[in-house]
């Protein structure tokens, strides 16, 4: 057996539930299943029940992917999220830092993203100064699926560092650039192919949608748009790519050595179905953290596998360096803990906490096994995630030890991080009425 193949795939603002095979209900034609190609992954090797993101919003999550590190060790990522700061030489991955491209490329292997990459903008920033040999995607937060232009109207479609026009729906633009670079792969050539989709983050538009595209430009990006039935449908567009992509691994024998890694980079939106979980995107509530997880290796994950085990997004970046023997750089040692060991016994558990903080709400967050930490508009919570998965029995008056002793672990944390800047912003697309839905608060 050879160097082993990754395929990461993140899809953008994904709910908990919105998949098939994580409980998806309400499909938008009672004929068509959301995901039937990622239901056949999750059942061809292991589905994650606590799987969880770095952070609540976007770009901190793919700091934290691409570094196996806390994302908070870096300025850009104290932004929630980074917002569209051309030409900024701060707000952004510094190109010295190490990075699992960067790394896997160092050891031989082929390197490639395909898809969204938002952690800084050029010419001080890019991801093939952060270790992808190849890239095809945009920069941006979000882009019209159709013009490929970012919310104040500018061109954000990239092959390296050349803009480029590209007609066609975004998602497909992205599975077929992928199958592409599946299908140029040989045996001998072990490869990292990160897949990160714009699917289903707004603005929502199906691959039928083009009109509704022109209008929402016209209109100025407006965000009264979308249904339940336009974004499961965007949920399908993704998976029916992924089917390509599943496919062209078998037909190029390179399945059986490939990691292919399904997750979100934060919890859903407005439209999303996160139950039984409360909260959405930029809440530390589960909903906004906890996030679909799937993994399959026929080498050496075993079909129809379910694990509870908690872990963070950062995680898996120590896992594929270990699975391949890549150590992290000396001086950036890696904060996330590899999952190796849960391939051969589901029972494993993660050592160590699962921890949080955003400048958002004065949010901050622990979980310890089945209890769990929150604190959030100067308040405090104290969950036990086996009993109340939707966080609504606050047990922290009759649990008070247990309070303390999460609130003080939490704190330890915290001291042990560079603080959160007083400059960083929380950006936000939309005003506050403009959702229908207020936040899943307390």
């Amino acid at each position: 057996m050879g160097k082993p193949n990754f395929i990461y795939i993140l899809a953008d603002d994904l709910g908990y539930a919105d998949l098939g095979c994580c409980g998806a209900r309400d499909a938008y034609s009672r004929t068509t299943d959301v995901s039937p190609n990622l239901d056949r992954m999750a059942a061809q090797g292991m589905r994650f029940t606590r799987g969880y993101a770095n952070s609540a919003v976007c770009s901190p999550t793919r700091f934290a992917l691409i570094t196996g590190r806390w994302q908070y060790r870096l300025r850009g990522a104290a932004e929630e999220p980074l917002g569209p700061a051309y030409g900024d030489k701060v707000l952004g991955l510094p190109p010295s830092q190490p990075t699992l491209p960067s790394l896997l490329a160092g050891a031989g292997y082929r390197t490639a993203l395909v898809g969204k990459w938002h952690l800084g903008y050029p010419p001080h920033f890019g991801p093939r100064q952060s270790g992808y040999q190849t890239y095809f995607g945009y920069h941006g937060g979000g882009v019209d699926y159709f013009a490929h232009t970012g919310p104040r109207g500018g061109a954000d479609l990239w092959e390296n560092e050349t803009p480029i026009e590209r007609e066609g729906y975004l998602t497909d633009l992205l599975s077929r650039q992928a199958v592409e670079f599946v299908e140029a792969q040989t045996p001998d050539q072990p490869f990292l192919l990160s897949l990160h989709y714009s699917a289903p983050h707004w603005p929502w538009l199906t691959r039928d949608d083009a009109d509704e595209s022109r209008h929402t430009r016209e209109l100025g990006w407006h965000p009264d748009g979308g249904s339940v039935e336009v974004y499961q449908k965007m949920i399908h567009h993704m998976d029916e790519g992924i089917g390509w992509l599943l496919d062209a691994l078998e037909k190029k024998g390179l399945a059986q050595n490939t990691l292919i890694v399904f997750t979100s980079d934060n919890g859903g939106e407005r439209f999303s179905n996160n139950w039984p979980l409360c909260g959405e995107k930029m809440d530390l509530l589960e909903g906004g953290i906890r996030v679909p997880l799937l993994a399959r290796w026929p080498e050496r994950i075993p079909a129809g596998l379910v694990s509870d085990c908690p872990n963070l997004t950062m995680d898996w970046t120590a896992t594929l360096l270990a699975a391949t023997g890549v150590a992290a750089d000396a001086d950036h040692p890696l904060d996330g803990v590899d999952l190796l060991p849960l391939f051969a016994d589901a029972s494993w558990t993660r050592p160590g906490d699962l921890c949080w903080r955003m400048k958002h709400r004065s949010q901050r967050a622990l979980i310890r096994g089945d209890w769990k930490y929150l604190h959030q508009d100067g308040h405090d919570f104290l969950f036990n995630l086996a009993r109340d998965a939707r966080e609504r029995a606050n047990v922290a008056r009759r649990y008070p030890e247990k309070l303390a002793e999460l609130r003080d672990a939490w704190q330890a944390w915290n001291a042990s991080l560079p603080p959160i800047p007083d400059d960083a912003r929380v950006f936000k697309l939309f005003q506050p009425g403009d959702m229908a839905v207020p936040s899943g608060a307390h």
